[in-house]
């Protein structure tokens, strides 16, 4: 099944990420071909690639958390009976957040937002970390997810995540 993918970049910051559309659309199909989600017809993502500010803003209004983050799931309400296009829901990720946990971590940045990418779509499809089981199961799919695009496990080491 293929899911496609409407990509926004209101901030030229995301230059300094050579590739990003393209890099979105592989993990985004890894994550769908790994995860075994059975997705309807017309499945679209909306990937919205901003900076700190907006990511904050957005933060502040959805979550009541006045701070930047790394990345945000919006996920869709289920579609309705008239059989139009599934949208599962909307991605946002913030740049300057995206940028220094990667450095932080050691890891390059491609690899950093493809993990970041692949975490958000497991919450379009349902999965959650607030429990440790549900932690685990999440985590485990996102690193196979990342293995399959060749990038190594991204709980070797501490990541911060959504």
């Amino acid at each position: 099944m293929k899911v496609s993918l409407d990509i926004s970049v209101p901030s030229g910051l995301w230059r300094g990420l050579p590739r990003s559309r393209a890099i979105a659309r592989e993990t985004i199909a890894a994550a769908v071909a790994e995860s075994g989600a059975a997705l309807g017809e017309g499945a679209a993502v909306s990937l919205c690639l901003a900076d700190d500010a907006a990511l904050r803003a957005l933060n502040a209004r959805w979550r009541g958390i006045d701070a930047p983050t790394n990345v945000l799931s919006f996920p869709s309400a289920p579609p309705g009976p008239l059989g139009r296009p599934t949208t599962l829901g909307d991605i946002a990720l913030g740049y300057e957040t995206l940028k220094r946990e990667a450095e932080d971590l050691g890891v390059p940045l491609a690899d950093h937002y493809r993990h970041l990418i692949a975490h958000g779509f497991l919450h379009l499809i349902g999965y959650d970390h607030d429990k440790d089981a549900e932690a685990e199961l999440m985590e485990a799919l996102e690193t196979r997810i990342l293995a399959a695009l060749g990038v190594g496990d991204p709980y070797a080491r501490e990541v911060v995540g959504e």
